[in-house]
C-alpha cells in the first residue's frame, strides 16, 4: 500500500478529486456532505492499474483547519497537491504549500482540477505558476496533470502519474520501532476504543502491546482499508483497535514499549526565518501532535524548544512550528538532540550554540558519544542514534578518549587516597564511582584495569596499608603478649593502652600484622590453623567447653574464633551445641 495526502486551497476540488478517483466518499460528517466543505481527515483507496493500492488522506483546506490539514499531511511520505484552474495560487496554497515545504516532504504531484470550468490556456498559466512555485521548495519540480473531477477528463492521466510516484516512494523499514501517530479516536460499541493512523515504518500484529500516554494497551484488533488483519507493515493506513486503560486522543502515538523517549526539551535546526525573528511561543507541530511550544534562540538558526507537552521524539525528526494567530508557517524544524544538558553555567547558551552549528542533522552515534562521553546503548536507540561501538560496562558506551580520560582520574585519584590515608590506602569503589561522577558502580569495575582489587577497594602501587613505626610497636607489643598465650587475645583495656584503634587494628590486619577475626579480637597471623590443627586432636564432635580448654582461652575468644573457622570451612556445626573439624582448607 501507498499514502499520499491532498494539500491544497479550499473549494479547489481535493475531495471531489479523491471520489473520482476512488468511487469512494471521504468526507464521513453529514455537515461535511451538506456543505461541500472538508472538516475532518477523509479516507479512501483505490487500486492502481498495475500500481498496487493506493490510499488517499483528504484533508480540509479552510485556513481555520490548518492544524486538522497537519494532522493528516503529516505521517503522509507524499502529497498530491491541487490547485483549481478558474481560480489559480490561493492564500492556503500558499500556506499547505509552506506546510510541505517546511516538513520537508519529497515527494510530490500537482493535479490542475477544475479544467472544465475555464480555457485551456488559463489552465495552462495556472500549471506552470503552480510548478514554479513548488519547485522552490523541497518538493522540487513535480509532474503536473490537468484534470477535471466533474467530467473525468484526464482522470487516466492522473492515474499514470499517481503510479509513477509511489513507485519512486522509498521502501519503508517494516522492522523499524513503531510509532503511529494517531489522526482518528472513536469507539466502537462491544469493541472499545480504536484509533486511526498513517503507518510510515515498522509492523502492528494482533496481540502486541504498545506504550501510550504513560500506559501500555494491547492490540485486539486490526484492519487496514476496512479489511481484517493480523499484521500490518508499514506504508498503511490503519486501525488499532486497542484493549487497556489508558486514553488516548489525536496527536498521541502508539509506541513500541521500551524503544523510545519522551522529551520536553528538545534542541533544532530552522529552515525559514532566522530564530531570533521568531516569537516566543509558538505551536510545533509533528506527526498528528500539536504542542505549544516556548522558544529560545542559540543561533541563527538553532534553538531550543520548551514543550508543554511531552513528545516521543528522536534525532532526526522533522517538523514545522506554526504561528496560529498569524496563520502562517514560521520556520520548518529538525530535531538535533531530544536530551540535552540544561543551562547551569555562564556562558552554557553560547557553546552549546557553536556545538549545534556542527550538527548536520543526521544522527552521528560517534558525535553523540562524544558529547556525553557516557550513555546507556538503549538510551541512544530511544534517541534515533547509531550505536557506533560495543559497550563498555553492561548497557554502557564510552566516548574512547573520555573513557580514556576517567582511566587516568581513576589511577591517580587511587595513587593519592593510598598518600592521604597510608593505613588504609585502598580506596573503596562507592568513592571512586563519586569522585568521577559516574552513575554506575559497573564502570569503576571496568576502568579499574591495572589495579588491584580487595574486599570492594581498589589498591594501586600500594597494595597493603604502611603502618607508622608508632603502631609497628603496638603491634610488636600484641605479639609479645601472644607469644605464650597464642589464643588469649588482648581485651579492649590492652588494645587501647597500646593505641591500637579500631582503624588502626583494620589498618594492621591489612597489612598482614595481625589477625582480625572480630570486633576487639585480634591474633597473630595464622593463629586460625593452629587453632584448627589443634581442635582435630579433640574428639569429634566437640563442644565450645572442650575447644575452649584445649586452645587455653576464654569465652569472649572461643566463640568468635570458631564462627571464624566455620566461615572458612575448618570446622562444621554438627548441632547448637557440638562442631566437627573437616578436612576441607580453605
Amino acid at each position: 500500500m501507498h499514502v499520499v495526502a491532498t494539500a491544497g486551497h479550499v473549494d479547489h476540488g481535493k475531495s471531489t478529486l479523491v471520489r473520482a478517483l476512488t468511487g469512494m466518499e471521504p468526507d464521513r460528517l453529514e455537515e461535511e456532505r451538506r456543505r461541500g466543505l472538508t472538516i475532518e481527515l477523509g479516507f479512501a483507496w483505490t487500486d492502481l492499474p498495475g500500481g498496487g493500492t493506493l490510499a488517499f488522506v483528504d484533508v480540509p483546506g479552510h485556513e481555520r483547519l490548518v492544524a486538522t490539514m497537519l494532522a493528516g499531511v503529516g505521517p503522509a511520505p507524499a502529497a498530491l497537491f491541487v490547485v483549481a484552474a478558474d481560480q489559480g495560487w490561493q492564500r492556503q496554497s500558499q500556506e499547505h504549500l509552506a506546510v510541505l515545504d517546511a516538513l520537508g516532504v519529497r515527494h510530490g504531484l500537482l493535479a490542475v482540477t477544475r479544467t472544465d470550468l475555464t480555457d485551456a490556456a488559463t489552465a495552462g498559466r495556472v500549471r506552470d505558476d503552480a510548478v514554479d512555485r513548488i519547485a522552490a521548495t523541497s518538493l522540487g519540480k513535480v509532474a503536473a496533470v490537468e484534470v477535471s473531477g466533474a467530467t473525468g477528463r484526464g482522470l487516466d492521466d492522473l492515474r499514470a502519474a499517481l503510479r509513477d510516484l509511489t513507485g519512486s516512494l522509498p521502501d519503508p523499514d517494516r522492522a523499524a520501532d513503531v510509532r503511529l501517530w494517531t489522526d482518528r479516536v472513536f469507539t466502537v460499541q462491544g469493541r472499545g476504543t480504536v484509533v486511526t493512523g498513517t503507518l510510515g515504518a515498522g509492523t502492528i500484529r494482533v496481540g502486541d502491546r504498545l506504550a501510550v500516554g504513560g500506559g501500555t494497551v494491547r492490540v485486539r484488533g486490526l484492519q487496514s482499508l476496512k479489511e481484517q488483519r493480523d499484521e500490518v507493515g508499514a506504508v498503511a493506513r490503519v486501525a488499532v483497535n486497542l484493549h487497556g486503560a489508558a486514553e488516548v486522543r489525536r496527536g498521541d502515538a502508539l509506541l513500541t514499549p521500551g524503544r523510545w523517549l519522551t522529551t520536553e526539551l528538545v534542541d533544532v535546526r530552522l529552515r525559514g526565518d532566522p530564530a531570533r525573528d521568531l516569537p516566543r511561543r509558538l505551536v510545533l507541530h509533528v506527526g498528528s501532535a500539536a504542542v505549544p511550544v516556548h522558544i529560545r534562540a542559540l543561533g541563527d538558526d538553532t534553538a531550543r524548544l520548551a514543550l508543554e507537552r511531552a513528545l516521543p521524539l528522536r534525532a532526526g525528526d522533522v517538523a514545522l512550528l506554526r504561528d496560529p494567530g498569524r496563520h502562517r508557517v514560521a520556520a520548518g524544524v529538525t530535531v538535533l538532540d531530544v536530551r540535552p544538558e540544561p543551562f547551569t553555567r555562564r556562558g552554557a547558551a553560547a557553546a552549546r550554540a557553536r556545538e549545534l552549528a556542527a550538527m548536520t542533522g543526521r544522527p552521528d552515534g560517534a558525535a553523540a558519544l562524544r558529547r556525553r562521553g557516557l550513555v546507556r546503548r538503549a538510551d541512544l536507540v530511544a534517541m534515533g542514534v547509531p550505536v557506533p561501538s560495543d559497550p563498555v560496562a553492561g548497557d554502557w558506551l564510552a566516548d574512547p578518549d573520555h573513557w580514556d580520560d576517567l582511566r587516568r582520574r581513576l589511577h591517580e585519584a587511587v595513587e593519592q587516597h593510598a598518600k592521604d590515608h597510608p593505613t588504609d590506602p585502598g580506596l573503596p569503589a562507592e568513592a571512586a564511582r563519586r569522585a568521577l561522577g559516574l552513575p554506575d558502580r559497573a564502570l569503576v569495575e571496568a576502568l579499574a584495569t591495572g589495579l588491584h582489587r580487595r574486599d570492594g577497594r581498589l589498591y594501586g602501587t600500594a597494595k597493603a596499608p604502611e603502618l607508622p613505626a608508632h603502631v609497628k610497636k603496638a603491634v610488636d607489643a600484641v605479639r609479645r603478649d601472644l607469644s605464650e598465650a597464642p589464643f588469649n587475645a588482648p581485651d579492649a583495656g590492652r588494645l587501647a593502652e597500646l593505641g591500637l584503634t579500631p582503624k588502626l587494628v583494620a589498618a594492621a590486619a591489612s597489612a598482614g600484622a595481625l589477625l582480625r577475626i572480630a570486633d576487639g579480637i585480634v591474633l597473630l597471623p595464622g593463629a586460625d590453623a593452629e587453632a584448627a590443627a589443634l581442635l582435630a586432636k579433640l574428639d569429634q564432635p566437640f563442644t565450645l567447653s572442650e575447644a575452649r580448654r584445649a586452645l587455653g582461652t576464654t569465652r569472649r575468644v572461643a566463640v568468635p574464633l570458631l564462627e571464624h573457622l566455620d566461615d572458612q570451612g575448618r570446622t562444621v556445626r554438627v548441632d547448637d551445641l557440638r562442631r566437627r573439624c573437616t578436612e576441607r582448607t580453605p
